[in-house]
């Protein structure tokens, strides 16, 4: 089974907004977390989350906490692939350090110093 989604956006430890911008429900979280289990229990599966790296107005989707309100709709210990137009990279299994260089890394070029920059600051700071 492979289960291909989308997210609003998605925090460097993985963690996936898919129904709500901030606090504001932009719809519903559908099957997601149900597609992204199945999928990645099924022999072969592969669970997707498929996204551009920008918003229309060119901020990053791919971000260093979700914003204040937005809803988690797939946990972290859910994901496993991660797609954005600069690649491709699999979460499953991954600390918190491995996971957000691996998103940064399919970040758009232009956000990626920053995003790395502000996860040493409050992560690899605070741990």
């Amino acid at each position: 089974m492979i289960a291909i989604n989308s997210a609003i956006e998605i925090d460097l430890t993985g963690q996936v907004c898919a129904d709500s911008l901030g606090p504001l429900i932009y719809s519903g979280a559908g099957g997601q977390p149900d597609f992204i289990r199945g999928a990645a229990a099924s022999d072969g599966g592969k669970a997707i989350i498929a996204m551009r790296s920008t918003t229309d107005d060119g901020r990053s989707k791919i971000v260093s906490s979700l914003h204040t309100g937005a809803g988690v709709v797939t946990t972290r210990t859910d994901v496993h692939w991660v797609v954005t137009e600069y690649g491709a990279v699999n979460l499953h299994g991954k600390t918190l350090h491995d996971r957000a260089m691996l998103l940064t890394s399919i970040a758009h070029p232009d956000h990626r110093s920053l995003l790395w920059n502000t996860f040493e600051t409050e992560y690899l700071l605070h741990s």
